[in-house]
C-alpha cells in the first residue's frame, strides 16, 4: 500500500459525466441519473484498502444523513482487477451488501472515469452543486488507520452542511489521502 494524497482538482471544474455498471443491481447509470437536487458526492473506494475500511461505517452514515437534504453519494471503483481481483465486479456486489451501501457502487473498468476526475487515491472525494461543479475535493477528516484520531467526517460533512444550507465553503481544503488507484 503506497500513502497517495488526492489530487486537488481546482474548484469550479465541472462534474465529468459517465455511464458506468452499478455492480449492486447490474444496471447502467449515468451521472445525470444519479445527481442529487442540491449536490453530488463522487467517492473514489475499493473494497480492500484499509483507507477505505477504516471509514466505511461513516461513508454509509454521511450518505443516509445527506440524501434526504437532497445530496445524492456515489461510489466508484477504477482499480485494476486483474492484478486486484478482490476489486472485481462480483466483489463489489458482495462488499456493498456487506456494508449496506446506499448508494450506487459503479465499476470503471476502463479507468477513464478516474482519469477524467484527476482520482488519486481511495477514498478520494470530489462534491460537486446542483450545477455539477466542484466545491469540495479534500478528506473525509483527519482520522487514518492507527492515528488515534476518531472518523468524524468532520471536513466532509462541514462542506457538505454548506452546500445543503447555501453557505460559503471554505476554499482552503486538505487531500485525502489513501492508498493508490490501482492503475492498469
Amino acid at each position: 500500500m503506497a500513502l497517495t494524497p488526492s489530487n486537488m482538482l481546482p474548484l469550479g471544474t465541472k462534474a465529468p459525466d459517465f455511464n458506468l455498471v452499478d455492480t449492486k443491481d447490474d444496471q447502467i447509470k449515468s451521472l445525470h441519473q444519479l445527481k442529487g437536487d442540491v449536490g453530488t458526492l463522487v467517492m473514489f473506494i475499493c473494497n480492500h484498502c484499509p483507507f477505505v475500511i477504516h471509514v466505511n461505517e461513516a461513508l454509509v452514515k454521511l450518505a443516509n444523513d445527506y440524501a434526504s437534504k437532497g445530496i445524492s453519494t456515489i461510489a466508484i471503483s477504477s482499480n485494476d482487477v486483474v492484478n486486484y481481483p478482490q476489486d472485481g465486479p462480483d466483489k463489489m456486489k458482495i462488499h456493498a451488501e456487506a456494508n449496506n451501501y446506499p448508494f450506487p457502487y459503479l465499476y470503471d473498468e476502463t479507468q477513464e472515469v478516474a482519469k477524467a476526475y484527476d482520482a488519486a487515491c481511495t477514498p478520494d472525494f470530489f462534491l460537486f452543486d446542483n450545477d455539477l461543479k466542484l466545491v469540495y475535493a479534500g478528506q473525509l477528516d483527519g482520522s487514518r488507520p492507527g492515528n488515534g484520531v476518531p472518523v468524524t467526517g468532520e471536513d466532509l460533512r462541514s462542506a457538505m452542511s454548506a452546500l445543503v444550507n447555501n453557505n460559503s465553503i471554505d476554499p482552503n481544503q486538505k487531500p485525502s489521502m489513501g492508498c493508490n488507484i490501482k492503475w492498469k
